[in-house]
């Protein structure tokens, strides 16, 4: 039975434009928690939702997208990092109690749709979050994306977008920049996310690369990565920062001593010190 339009309409979800905020459940420390706010309709596809955690006061507070990491393939948007799963508070309660309206975002999976999928994910998170800024009460003209891992990649590559306004700086922890490299493995994440082997797409490839879409407007960087990193090379942030550095972009790059991915091998006051600086960081940008 077809049911009449009339009724479609009436049952459908509203717009993320227009829906009403989950009702916010307090975290302590001034800071206030909405889960799961849908920010974009799929046809055919999950609703996209981020977390949106937001300090007291009425703001407007900068912004921080928080992009999670999984190798494209995995990953959660309430996951920093398995070194900060114990942490009480949590990163992100810790971010927005620092001053900062904290975005953690979905985006669609490599098993869900190929690249640059992701990345117009990513920006329209930041649209919704522009169209619903007073609401909030966060100015996303003072946005800084951060990222680890896979997040860390399609961070820099928003970052580097020329058509994404408001993006005043980006973090990367041991982020792939590269995907021309690895050119033959069908099952590698790179030719998951790509849709096809790098060498096969070669345009797609150097498009996903954020070391091949410098340029002399992008926003300033931080780039962290284990000396050790097993699974990305620390070469990727190295080269990214070489490349930023030529066209006269400001970029930190800091290579920490006997750090293996996602942190591993850090004692704690490690991965503390590393959170704090990156922290210290974003902050000098959006009080400038």
């Amino acid at each position: 039975m077809t049911a009449p339009m009339d009724l479609r309409s009436l049952i459908r979800a509203p717009h993320p434009d227009l829906a009403p905020l989950p009702p916010a459940a307090p975290v302590g420390n001034g800071v206030r928690l909405h889960r799961g706010v849908p920010y974009a309709e799929l046809p055919g596809a999950r609703p996209l939702e981020l977390d949106l955690w937001l300090p007291d006061g009425a703001g407007p507070h900068p912004v921080l997208l928080l992009v999670h990491g999984g190798a494209w393939r995995t990953g959660r948007r309430g996951d920093m990092g398995h070194r900060m799963r114990t942490w009480r508070p949590g990163p992100f309660a810790r971010l927005a109690a620092s001053g900062f309206a904290v975005a953690s975002v979905d985006y669609r999976l490599s098993g869900e749709a190929a690249f640059p999928a992701q990345l117009e994910d990513l920006r329209s998170a930041l649209a919704w979050l522009s169209t619903r800024s007073h609401e909030l009460g966060v100015d996303t003209d003072r946005t800084v994306v951060w990222g680890e891992s896979a997040g860390g990649h399609l961070a820099a590559l928003l970052a580097l977008a020329d058509d994404v306004p408001g993006i005043i700086g980006a973090v990367a922890w041991y982020a792939p920049t590269d995907l021309t490299s690895d050119a033959d493995d069908p099952h590698s994440p790179e030719a998951l996310l790509l849709g096809a082997t790098p060498a096969t797409v070669p345009e797609r490839a150097i498009q996903a690369s954020p070391l091949l879409q410098v340029h002399p407007e992008a926003p300033p960087f931080l780039l962290v990565h284990g000396e050790d990193d097993s699974l990305v090379s620390p070469e990727h942030s190295r080269r990214l920062a070489e490349r930023l550095s030529e066209v006269g972009t400001p970029v930190e790059l800091r290579l920490v001593p006997g750090a293996d991915h996602v942190w591993h091998g850090l004692a704690e006051d490690q991965v503390e010190e590393v959170f704090s600086t990156s922290l210290a960081w974003a902050h000098q940008l959006t009080s400038r």
